[in-house]
């Protein structure tokens, strides 16, 4: 009778360690599935933005140039071309660094879920 008392002593604790160990890889799937959710919507958010801001600034600077070409047509036309080229073409090749070096410092993916299982493995290596 003491046995089968141990018996089901040891399969209740290798249940609640079994739905322990369930209910943490639950909770550990349902932060990655909230990274992945999070991390989506900034990059529609930030994709969404740059669009409308590239369409924006590429008309208000065609008009622009437009403006200031006409204005200069009877003086320096050449002049005024080739300055706008140059401008243009630097602020493009400046913006395009800019972008590159936003994308490499971009947060690490994944970085709480990563965070929350190198706690856990602590505690449990240290709990041993």
């Amino acid at each position: 009778m003491a046995e089968s008392r141990e018996a089901e002593g040891l399969l209740a604790s290798l249940k609640t360690l079994a739905l322990t160990l369930v209910g943490v890889v639950q909770t550990r799937l349902e932060l990655l599935s909230t990274d992945v959710a999070e991390e989506r919507a900034r990059l529609t958010a930030i994709l969404i933005s740059a669009l409308v801001a590239l369409f924006c600034l590429g008309i208000g600077v065609a008009l622009l140039a437009t403006l200031i070409v006409v204005v200069f047509w009877e003086t320096h036309r050449i002049l005024t071309l080739t300055l706008l080229t140059a401008l243009f073409l630097a602020a493009g090749a400046g913006l395009w660094g800019l972008a590159m070096h936003k994308l490499r410092s971009k947060p690490r993916l994944f970085a709480a879920s990563i965070s929350e299982l190198a706690k856990d493995r602590e505690q449990l290596s240290s709990g041993s």
